[in-house]
């Protein structure tokens, strides 16, 4: 399979015009995971649709005894000023095989229901002796993929990522965003590369919170919510792990 039969599935018809778009598919630190639960749980976004495929691992994730598909999409209402989130979320990890196409039909979808915007929460792996000397401890980066979206970046004050790599859904991303003048924005917190990372995940909440206004959401209790999020999101991953040697059981990966 060539990652082509990805497809879309709405389960409710909403009008996304204009809405800003959050990719929560795990990244480093689970900081995009962590953060598309938040912005679920306190905006109270309804369900909304799934994203699915044969490929997409064999398993129902069952919340308040309704099954839930592996890719998920939530959206909420409209803002007092129009402004409308909608997020991508999912606990389980990509292949490199897939990341493009997922990446591409997420982007087909957005410019297809017209949305303004893609951002992607992103944990940042530093090297200390770079952190210490360069005193970004604490620091969200940003980068985009059109003029207009950097310009953004620049009025709300958040740092530009000026080299590096980013990689995963949220780097093909950009990639698909420049090509076809679509704004993709991605905010980089410091993260550790092996647990989930709450820490980082309120860091880049609180600037999603600065960057997307008329989105009324209380910024105070991040930090302990997010350890929340990480606490649950980590249990589902432990729940998912294969036994070794049991080759019965579905593979815990996205998707094997």
């Amino acid at each position: 399979m060539d990652g082509n039969d990805i497809r879309i599935f709405e389960l409710k018809k909403k009008d996304l015009r204009g809405a800003t778009i959050i990719d929560g598919f795990p990244s480093v630190g689970l900081v995009s995971s962590i953060s598309a639960n938040y912005l679920i749980k306190v905006l109270k976004m309804e369900h909304i649709g799934i994203m699915d495929s044969p490929q997409f691992p064999t398993v129902s994730l069952i919340r308040d005894a309704t099954p839930l598909s592996p890719v998920r999409i939530y959206a909420s209402d409209k803002g007092p000023r129009g402004d409308q989130l909608v997020a991508f979320i999912s606990e389980f990890q990509a292949p490199a095989n897939l990341i493009r196409p997922i990446s591409r039909v997420l982007v087909d979808w957005a410019v297809e229901q017209r949305c303004r915007m893609i951002v992607s929460p992103e944990g940042l792996v530093l090297d200390p002796e770079i952190r210490d000397s360069a005193d970004i401890s604490d620091v969200v980066f940003g980068i985009a993929s059109t003029p207009r979206a950097r310009e953004l970046l620049k009025e709300h004050g958040i740092r530009q990522f000026e080299e590096g790599v980013i990689s995963g859904v949220a780097g093909v991303l950009l990639n698909e965003g420049r090509k076809r003048d679509f704004d993709v924005v991605t905010l980089l917190a410091e993260a550790h590369p092996d647990f989930p990372d709450a820490k980082a995940a309120a860091l880049v909440l609180e600037a999603i919170d600065k960057l997307l206004l008329g989105i009324d959401f209380d910024a105070k209790p991040l930090f302990e919510e997010a350890k929340r999020i990480e606490e649950h999101i980590r249990e589902i991953q432990k729940q998912a792990v294969v036994k070794k040697g049991d080759k019965t059981a579905p593979r815990p990966e996205m998707y094997g």
